[in-house]
């Protein structure tokens, strides 16, 4: 099985290789003995992550998740990187393809599915719903600092 690789670790950062994301197929993650899902890779331990975690996932033509889930407290992005397909949400189908973003509430029934012809390709960030207010949009503070590469 493909396993990712830090490349870089300090006090305020790690830096994980997750490889090609052509190669993203040969992920293999094992939710139980039953459920087994090619192609996707889990990432926020690996960058030791400690508000969210993420996850990639490549979809070959034809493929899908083959069930609805939940979450009990974490809201979920889902970022379409490339390719075409179709999600599901409480009952509700509609298309996705690259350039969409959809955002799922914890309770909302959900599955995506590959219905087009190339590899559908996402990332995923969960965390914690109800947590983020306006003010955290300006969270960051630029520093007077020069960049030396």
């Amino acid at each position: 099985m493909k396993e990712t690789k830090i490349i870089a670790k300090a006090e305020n950062f790690t830096a994980t290789d997750f490889g090609k994301m052509s190669d993203l197929k040969d992920y293999i993650l094992e939710f139980t003995p039953e459920i087994k899902v090619s192609g996707k890779v889990f990432g926020g331990q690996s960058v030791n992550a400690t508000g969210s975690e993420f996850s990639f996932q490549v979809m070959v033509p034809g493929q899908e998740t083959g069930f609805l889930h939940t979450h009990k407290n974490h809201e979920k992005l889902y970022f379409f990187l490339s390719g075409k397909g179709e999600f599901q949400v409480d009952g509700e189908v509609f298309p996705v393809q690259e350039g969409s973003v959809v955002k799922v509430a914890p309770a909302g029934k959900r599955s995506v599915r590959n219905n087009g012809a190339e590899p559908l390709l996402m990332l995923c960030v969960q965390y914690r719903g109800a947590t983020f207010t306006a003010e955290d949009a300006t969270d960051g503070d630029i520093l007077n600092e020069k960049v030396e590469w």
